[in-house]
């Protein structure tokens, strides 16, 4: 006991001081994309010709948050520097034609309206729904709730049940076997209720979109539900998840970017 007391000691806190200071994000970290067209050479298609999602359109320069992988394969085809991936995690957003970006201006995620924000500004329980996808998204999800990121601290919880959530979460690209879980999952939570994609597959159907099993991911598996909260990512950092959350619930305003050096908490 003794011996684990010491360890306590010796590791300190170890949850992130984001929000209220810097985040600390490890030195490979790839986060939004800047775009600097003004660089582009005429005729020059090598980013877009490098990307395995078609996530980028040459001219004039764009890329697809919703379709990018963050591999980085754009920054290191690109002999001019044209695409460049910065650190700044705050990637989601509340519509899908936001996730278009064409320069290396942020466009961050507002809050619910006054009403939705009294009803789930302080307790936030969410379901999450895997439709087909590779466990990565899951995984950053499960992580979002560890020590390191707590996010419970924000009254924000996953549940077992879509009767005791205030929002479904959506993972994976939808394939035609979960499609109907989706739905039914759906149909039981009850209203008001949140729409939430996580990651590439969830938003656009990443690198399976012309799948046949895989139609229109989660727009096209529940095309009259609009979404609320469209998180981009291969998968999503936790603090991608942390951020878009807190935003849509009015928890984080401003456009400030706070980072710490590189590594790990000590």
């Amino acid at each position: 006991m003794s011996g684990l007391l010491r360890t306590r000691l010796l590791l300190g806190r170890q949850t992130i001081a984001w929000p209220d200071g810097p985040a600390r994000l490890p030195e490979r970290f790839r986060g939004r994309p800047e775009l600097h067209p003004d660089r582009c050479a005429a005729g020059c298609r090598a980013c877009a010709d490098g990307c395995p999602t078609a996530a980028i359109a040459p001219a004039p320069l764009a890329l697809d948050l919703g379709a990018c992988l963050f591999c980085g394969r754009c920054e290191e085809a690109c002999p001019a520097g044209a695409v460049a991936f910065s650190r700044d995690f705050r990637l989601a957003a509340n519509r899908r034609d936001a996730l278009l970006i064409r320069d290396h201006l942020p466009h961050l995620a507002a809050a619910l309206d006054a009403r939705m924000r009294r009803l789930f500004g302080r307790s936030l329980r969410l379901r999450q729904v895997s439709a087909g996808g590779c466990n990565g998204c899951e995984g950053e999800l499960n992580a979002s709730g560890n020590v390191q990121f707590d996010l419970s601290r924000f009254g924000v919880q996953f549940v077992a049940s879509p009767r005791h959530a205030d929002g479904v979460v959506v993972t994976g690209p939808v394939s035609d076997a979960m499609r109907s879980a989706l739905l039914d999952t759906w149909e039981a939570t009850p209203a008001p209720r949140l729409l939430i994609a996580v990651g590439a597959c969830a938003i656009s159907g990443g690198v399976v979109a012309d799948g046949a099993v895989c139609p229109g991911a989660v727009q096209g598996a529940l095309p009259d539900v609009p979404v609320d909260l469209w998180i981009p990512g291969c998968p999503p950092h936790p603090l991608t998840v942390l951020d878009g959350l807190l935003r849509l619930l009015g928890r984080v305003e401003g456009d400030r970017l706070q980072l710490a050096e590189t590594g790990i908490l000590r």
